[in-house]
């Protein structure tokens, strides 16, 4: 950092409004992609019910969709640091779907 800058002129303000921030469930994400942008549908699958809603859908550009992969691994890595490994003890299972190129987390 310029020693002459600010380090306030790098912060924004986040205006978070409270049906936003009581955040929605999601234990399945459907992630697709095309050559310009990145799509992550967040679900809510009840077990042994075939069929998952879509509760939330966000579009990312390839460039921002890498910068949110870098981050959550960074914070995966500081949450597991402090509480020791997170176990992936589901295994994961594709649904079909005929959407393009997809991945599932």
């Amino acid at each position: 950092m310029d020693k002459n800058q600010n380090p306030l002129q790098n912060q924004i303000q986040v205006d978070l409004p409270e049906a936003v921030a009581e955040g929605i469930y999601s234990n399945l994400a459907i992630i697709t992609h095309s050559n310009a942008e990145f799509v992550v549908d967040f679900l809510s699958m009840l077990p042994g019910i075939p069929k998952a809603k879509v509760k939330s859908r966000i579009i990312l550009t390839p460039a921002h969709a890498k910068r949110l992969l870098r981050a959550l691994k960074e914070n995966v890595a500081k949450f597991e640091a402090a509480n020791g490994p997170i176990v992936d003890s589901e295994p994961t299972v594709m649904p079909p779907l005929n959407m393009g190129p997809t991945g599932i987390a």
